[in-house]
């Protein structure tokens, strides 16, 4: 992801380790709700309003596992809350 600052953002798909969503009350004249990328180091957030967050939401509902209930409940929201949405499952084990 490119910032209009210019600076760059990149996180691999095989990278990613957990997807929320974070809502603040700071709507609607503000941007309040921020898709929340994480590898277990760093956080990517990504505003509602960013080109192309509908596309990347809509591959992220492709995540195995993924919390349908917590986006819905996200994008109703108007507090200052965090939703969990999808968590990378450990590995298994090998003996």
């Amino acid at each position: 992801m490119t910032w209009a600052s210019g600076q760059r953002h990149v996180m691999q798909w095989s990278q990613l380790g957990a997807v929320s969503i974070v809502t603040t009350d700071a709507g609607p004249f503000v941007e309040d709700v921020f898709l929340v990328l994480g590898d277990g180091e760093t956080e990517i957030l990504i505003p509602h309003g960013a080109q192309g967050f509908q596309g990347l939401l809509a591959r992220l509902a492709q995540l195995p596992g993924r919390n349908d209930a917590e986006v819905i409940k996200a994008m109703g929201c108007t507090s200052n809350r965090r939703f969990e949405c999808w968590k990378r499952s450990a590995e298994p084990m090998s003996s």
